[in-house]
């Protein structure tokens, strides 16, 4: 039997449990036809490097629900992967590759990819370690790469069944381009910032006669593609020039005045330059009047030879130099300072640019509508549940997805042209002839597929699709989506479309939406941003410990709510843990002296304290139970907490050492014992490492610990018995722990020093007699001897200089000759007594509110009024301890 060390060090104990863990295969379930089984798949980590601590957030969360429902005897799939993550992962690599001075063209693609693959297996790995430091109890044997053969197969699959479904289609439509990426990139990519630029007003010659009509725009440099000048049909100022024409400066082309209603009279001077190929809402306008498109850019955003006498330059240098001859030529009217919303490429940072492309896109909308059925019809619960009403806002809404991306990184769109018939050939393998002519002469779309297309079919080409295995059938739906509110459009809603789409039905049954982990300035933790922010988890696990992360990074937290981590966090979850470990190491060592059975059927309580333990023990089950499966658990964990640190460890545990020390008969050990045993088990999805060296310690020093299951997190989660409920010995102890406080009060306020016992009397109502029972516990953990418990009816006037503390059940009586002031005390109770007045009238006013009364649930309104009866009954004590002559009093 091994010593417990005097202080918990989890560097040496954390991969000692988890090698246990993989060894004995724990995280592997099996099938079972007769369960139901419980599956979370893992929101995919991108393989651009390691993880931070939001991610470590998310591992912590799902950790938590597997162990739960893995305890709760379920088989249970937690399934791993890591995504290729296709334009951020380019830009990282080519990043490294420009600190070479090389470049991807220069090394050409089939290198280029290759050199991505090596360093995305270095990152997966490095990834993989660090989910296993977390704890995560994930089944490696079924981890997944989305490039593997398997999930690849099933992107090819799904993509030719939607194109011949007609609903993958490939048009000229317009898109987001990153210049930088160089690659389109879909609306839920662009960040849309708050830019102060200006408003340039820039006049347009008329082509007959003299005059111009002024425009307003941020983008001068565009008017090369400008093929109208628009108006609102109902503004007067221009209704006489609408079908004539005015000729675009410099380059002198001719482009004619339309009448549109989208044009906003209030913007500039109500005439608006109208450039299709560059801008959507000008596209929309091209589109109703037949208006030519002209791309002025490259793809770099350098000018085209459409830019005229600009071609060659850059996008922004362009601007300068068109605005230096609009000056020259008197054309420039006037610059106004203008603040706009401006969209930026959410991985490089770069100013995107609207641009008219050949895409391929999937017509999203009969796929939306069943994902919308899906939600509203209770198949899916989004949690919490305001965000269930931005799903439908959104998915109503929903625009085709463009899913071709310009890059070398990623699922190559299988599509293939015909050289000879100039047809499309979609095909799930490489094709030997072209389908419509039979030629070879067939060449692959050189685009590659939006990340998120992978992703999307993750809960089930993850499990084989579409293949028939049976993971398939008995591991889909999953139970649970857990995943940060930000990529519940990214992935989630899309992840709904997919699975009903392939499957037939819902990918899963509850979305849990978290909050994310901010930055000092607020900002969320990214390691692809120009200047990264992220925390590895590695600097606080090698400082606190891995359970002390988790509970920093969990306990009291709520769905979809942001959160900060500090010092002060993480010094929290390390104190729990040592006051958990402390307390474990008294309870075994005492345990030394002789050898108990724990969880005994006979187990019955004779003590108060005993039976108060044991039933404050059972309703901590039943409410965390009940929490766990409400998906409530940073309060699940909270309760754990409050009741392990305070309930156990400082009252619980210490009453126990009075008893041990007396040798008292009956012996607290055995509920010591199984009050340890239970809390570790309800513990341990919280923190698993500590619960589990301390679970196998305990085992150890149990005559029937080889009965025992071989691991805490195979061990079943403890079930609340409400035989074990005990109001009495609560009513009770709730009475005591209030009495002992209030003297420690005293003790601590007026200075008295620590080895001086001070005396003290109890004045009661029908509790005189359980609490005389307890009389010489109260007198060790106040420190106060001797100390009466006396019947309130009986009490006679107090004496000069006695300090009276009016409790909830009790009156307590200090004499304080010689240390309190009475004219102080008086004072401290009469502004005790205003409070509990106005806290009366608020309490009134609100039992009176019908508003309240009839909105709060009836446990609520009963609550409220079972306070105010407790603080009326305090003021009449209150007032009777201020009319006693003589005599100075407290509310504690």
């Amino acid at each position: 039997m091994s010593e417990i060390p005097k202080a918990y060090e989890p560097g040496k104990i954390e991969g000692k449990w988890y090698d246990f863990w993989l060894q004995e295969r724990y995280f592997t379930p099996k099938i079972d036809p007769n369960k139901k089984p419980f599956v979370i798949v893992m929101p995919l980590p991108n393989v651009t490097g390691d993880l931070h601590v939001g991610h470590a957030l998310f591992v912590t969360l799902q950790d938590m629900m597997t162990r739960w429902h893995r305890m709760m005897g379920e088989p249970t799939l937690w399934l791993p992967g890591t995504d290729h993550a296709g334009i951020a992962t380019q830009v990282v690599v080519e990043r490294q590759l420009a600190k070479q001075g090389k470049t991807k063209e220069e090394i050409g693609r089939e290198e280029f990819t290759k050199l991505i693959l090596k360093w995305a297996d270095k990152n997966r790995h490095d990834i993989r370690h660090q989910q296993q430091l977390l704890g995560a109890s994930c089944d490696w044997t079924r981890e997944k790469f989305t490039l593997d053969e398997g999930p690849s197969r099933a992107v090819r699959t799904a993509f030719v069944r939607l194109y011949d479904k007609g609903l993958i289609y490939r048009g000229e439509r317009m898109i987001n381009w990153c210049p930088r990426c160089r690659t389109a990139i879909s609306d839920l990519e662009v960040e849309h910032k708050d830019i102060v630029g200006h408003l340039y007003y820039i006049r347009y010659p008329l082509a007959q006669g003299k005059g111009f009509v002024t425009v307003a725009t941020t983008r001068p440099e565009t008017f090369l593609g400008d093929t109208a000048v628009a108006a609102n049909p109902e503004d007067k100022r221009y209704k006489n020039l609408i079908g004539k024409n005015v000729n675009l400066p410099i380059i002198d082309r001719e482009i004619p005045i339309i009448a549109d209603a989208a044009v906003d009279t209030l913007f500039g001077t109500g005439a608006l330059k109208i450039t299709p190929a560059h801008d959507p809402t000008d596209f929309e306008v091209a589109q109703r009047h037949n208006l030519p498109l002209v791309a002025i850019m490259n793809p770099d955003a350098t000018m085209n030879e459409n830019a005229g006498p600009y071609q060659g330059l850059e996008r922004f240098a362009c601007r300068d130099k068109v605005l230096a001859d609009l000056r020259d030529r008197e054309l420039l009217e006037k610059i106004e300072p203008y603040s706009h919303s401006v969209g930026h490429c959410c991985r490089c940072q770069t100013m995107i640019e609207p641009a008219v492309s050949l895409q391929w896109f999937i017509h999203t909308q009969p796929l939306a509508k069943t994902a919308i059925e899906a939600v509203k019809d209770g198949r899916i619960t989004i949690i919490p549940e305001r965000f269930t009403k931005i799903y439908f806002d959104w998915m109503e809404n929903i625009r085709d997805w463009c899913i071709s991306r310009q890059l070398w990184w990623g699922h190559r769109i299988p599509v293939w042209y015909c050289h000879d018939c100039a047809k499309v050939t979609a095909s799930v393998d490489e094709p030997m002839a072209c389908v419509h002519c039979g030629s070879k002469q067939l060449i692959q779309d050189p685009d590659v597929l939006d990340t998120w297309f992978s992703s999307a079919l993750w809960t089930h080409s993850a499990l084989g699709w579409p293949g028939d295995t049976a993971d398939l059938r008995y591991f889909y739906p999953g139970s649970v989506m857990e995943t940060g509110y930000d990529i519940l459009f990214f992935w989630v809603a899309r992840m709904i479309m997919m699975g009903l789409e392939n499957m037939g039905e819902v990918p899963f049954h509850h979305v849990y939406l978290h909050g994310l982990i901010r930055d000092k300035g607020g900002e969320k933790m990214s390691r692809s941003k120009l200047q990264a922010n992220a925390m590895s988890p590695t600097e606080p696990i090698s400082e606190y410990g891995v359970d002390a992360l988790r509970f920093a990074l969990t306990v009291g937290s709520t769905a979809g709510n942001d959160m900060s981590l500090g010092q002060d966090k993480l010094q929290s979850g390390r104190n729990f843990v040592n006051k958990l470990w402390n307390a474990s190491r008294f309870i075994l060592q005492s345990r030394e002296v002789e050898r108990l059975e724990t969880r005994t059927p006979e187990l019955q309580p004779q003590r108060m304290e005993d039976r108060w333990i044991n039933s404050q023990l059972n309703r901590l089950i039943k409410s965390v139970t009940e929490l766990m499966e409400d998906f409530q658990f940073g309060e699940a964990e909270q309760q754990i907490y409050d009741f392990v640190w305070s309930k156990f460890c400082d009252w619980y545990v210490e009453i126990a050492k009075i008893r041990l020390r007396s040798q008292s008969t009956p012996s607290p050990l055995p509920f010591l014992t199984d009050t340890l045993e239970k809390a570790l088990r309800l513990l341990h999805p919280f923190m698993p490492f500590v619960t589990e060296e301390l679970w196998q310690s305990l085992k150890q020093r149990l005559s029937g610990g080889s009965n025992m299951p071989a691991s805490i997190m195979i061990a079943p989660y403890p079930a609340a018995d409400d035989k074990a409920f005990a109001p009495e010995a609560e009513r009770v102890m709730d009475s005591v722990m209030e009495i002992v406080r209030s003297i420690r009060n005293v003790r601590a306020q007026h200075k008295v020093n620590p080895n001086k016992w001070i005396e003290a009397r109890v004045y009661t109502g029908d509790l005189v007699s359980s609490l005389s029972a307890d009389v010489s516990m109260i007198e060790t953990l106040a420190k106060a001897r001797p100390l009466t418990i006396l019947d309130r009816q009986k009490r006679e006037s107090t004496k000069d200089k006695d300090l009276v503390l009016v409790l909830k059940e009790a009156e307590v009586v200090v004499p304080l000759a010689g240390i309190v002031d009475r004219l102080t005390e008086e004072q401290r109770l009469t502004k005790e007594r205003d409070e509990v007045t106005e806290r009366i009238g608020q309490l009134e006013s609100r039992l009176k509110d019908e508003a309240f009364l009839s909105k709060a649930p009836a446990q609520v309104v009963e609550k409220e009024t079972q306070k105010l009866a407790m603080l009326e009954d305090k003021l009449e004590r209150l007032n009777q301890e201020l009319s006693q002559p003589n005599s100075s009093s407290a509310e504690s």
